[in-house]
């Protein structure tokens, strides 16, 4: 069986030591902001309008961008980590449906949400958690790993 993949970025978005998580009414559990990269995109424009589209902040990435350049060739902002999820996994093992994430760290200068984009999660269905929340919550292990490096990063850029 053929497995699908698709391209994501998601973004642990991180204010004053705390990065935002909403609850993904479909599988259950919090995540960072994040979606599906259109074909007209490349990775880190489809981080920041995920952002926009699901917190309405404004994020700056703080990502490296290689130096090597040619008259064709520049760098993009590189995620911090990339990561393969399987999405749907049939009864026998096997994985019909995967994400490859593009996952990018950045700052906001707010904590005030408000969704823009069409059918997002409302403003009350998002929470902030600082570096110790994260550790004492009873979260996704890789959720509470990676906000906590994300607020890391962030913060000691």
């Amino acid at each position: 069986m053929e497995t699908t993949r698709h391209f994501t970025a998601t973004v642990f978005v991180v204010n004053d030591g705390a990065t935002a998580l909403h609850a993904h009414e479909r599988l259950g559990i919090r995540l960072p902001p994040g979606g599906h990269i259109d074909r007209d995109e490349l990775p880190h424009e489809a981080a920041l309008r995920e952002v926009r589209e699901e917190t309405g902040l404004e994020a700056e990435l703080v990502a490296s961008e290689s130096p090597i350049t040619s008259p064709n060739t520049r760098g993009i902002p590189e995620p911090a980590h990339l990561m393969l999820h399987d999405i749907n996994v049939h009864e026998d093992g096997s994985v019909g449906h995967q994400h490859v994430d593009h996952l990018y760290y950045a700052r906001v200068d707010s904590r005030a949400i408000a969704p823009s984009g069409d059918d997002e999660v409302d403003a009350d269905g998002w929470r902030w958690y600082s570096a110790d929340e994260l550790a004492s919550s009873d979260l996704q292990t890789d959720v509470i790993e990676l906000g906590r490096e994300a607020i890391s990063t962030v913060e000691d850029a």
